[in-house]
């Protein structure tokens, strides 16, 4: 089930991170730090997108895509130079594009979603910040049937492929779809490991990770939670929905996205591709509620408040500690 599917998106998201890679190594330098540049992450984020959607257009033309940009700004009379640095990227990757259709390609990820058939959703660039620092940041690509995420890939170029080994090699895939399991390979050998949670049911024992910026989750309220379950290990921050894949290999037991203000409602493509890695390798995903993510409402998951990632075995703990430190409702 899903296998034409599933290599289209590993395809896919190999060619993204080849591409990401590519842009970090030549555009992101000490000079534009100094200046706070983020026109390296930009020119990453379309040229991702593109080399993505121009793979989905063509492999299965029918299914829309739920993208995070839109070429709007690189058709702009001041968006030649921006334009060119992405068309000379994508064509580094896809050479077969030209302009005109790398445009088009950004602009195919205008699908509003909803709860009925197929489509795709894609965070090109998960960890902007993470991107900037050389740090982690994740390509993120996820099949929606019927309201459901049935597959997910993430590209995690800057990930160590093992957890014992952060010197050793850098940059793994985490691939999983609905009832087979989730695996993680490197970025260059297709060979396929798999993955499963950590089998820890002590909540004393486990380690949780969260965002690194503190606009993305309450560190506070995590601290609070950690308190109430008797987490004495220091939270693992790292960017981007390599959190996920944290959870997901054994790396934490617990990933907490709290909500960091009233009303505020995340988008599926941050959720969509790592919470189906999380649940196949045996772990849980829901909000803090302990409702399942709902991904029939569109863009946003609109009727889940925050995210709780953990290996499962303890989640309902979690949820209570959560519950008392988040009020909602």
């Amino acid at each position: 089930m899903y296998e034409a599917e599933r290599q289209l998106a590993v395809r896919a998201v190999l060619d993204a991170c080849r591409l990401c890679r590519t842009v970090q190594a030549n555009l992101v330098t000490a000079d534009s730090l100094a200046k706070k540049d983020r026109s390296p992450v930009t020119v990453a984020d379309f040229g991702a997108q593109a080399v993505v959607a121009a793979q989905l257009m063509e492999a299965f033309p029918d299914d829309p895509l739920i993208g995070e940009e839109s070429a709007d700004a690189l058709r702009a009379d001041d968006g030649a130079e921006l334009r060119a640095k992405v068309v000379q990227n994508v064509q580094a990757v896809s050479p077969r594009l030209d302009e005109s259709q790398i445009l088009t390609a950004i602009d195919y990820g205008n699908y509003p979603g909803g709860g009925e058939g197929r489509h795709w959703t894609l965070d090109p660039i998960d960890g902007t910040k993470g991107f900037l620092r050389g740090e982690q940041y994740a390509v993120a690509f996820a099949l929606i049937v019927d309201g459901r995420v049935r597959l997910g890939v993430l590209g995690c170029p800057n990930y160590p492929l093992s957890p014992g080994k952060p010197d050793g090699e850098i940059g793994c895939l985490f691939v999983a779809v609905e009832g087979q399991g989730a695996f993680v390979r490197s970025l260059d050998n297709p060979t396929e490991t798999p993955i499963n949670v950590t089998s820890i049911t002590d909540t004393s024992q486990a380690s949780f990770c969260e965002s690194v910026e503190s606009g993305h989750s309450a560190h506070d309220k995590a601290t609070r939670v950690a308190d109430i379950l008797g987490v004495s290990v220091p939270p693992y921050r790292i960017d981007s929905q390599c959190k996920y894949a944290a959870v997901a290999r054994g790396d934490a037991s617990i990933y907490l996205r709290l909500p960091v203000k009233a009303g505020y409602e995340e988008c599926v493509w941050d959720h969509a591709a790592g919470a189906i890695v999380v649940t196949e390798a045996g772990g849980s995903v829901t909000d803090v509620t302990g409702a399942p993510l709902d991904f029939s409402q569109g863009r946003r998951l609109s009727k889940n408040p925050g995210v709780v990632a953990t290996n499962g075995h303890i989640h309902d703990r979690v949820i209570d500690a959560v519950r008392q430190v988040v009020p909602v409702g």
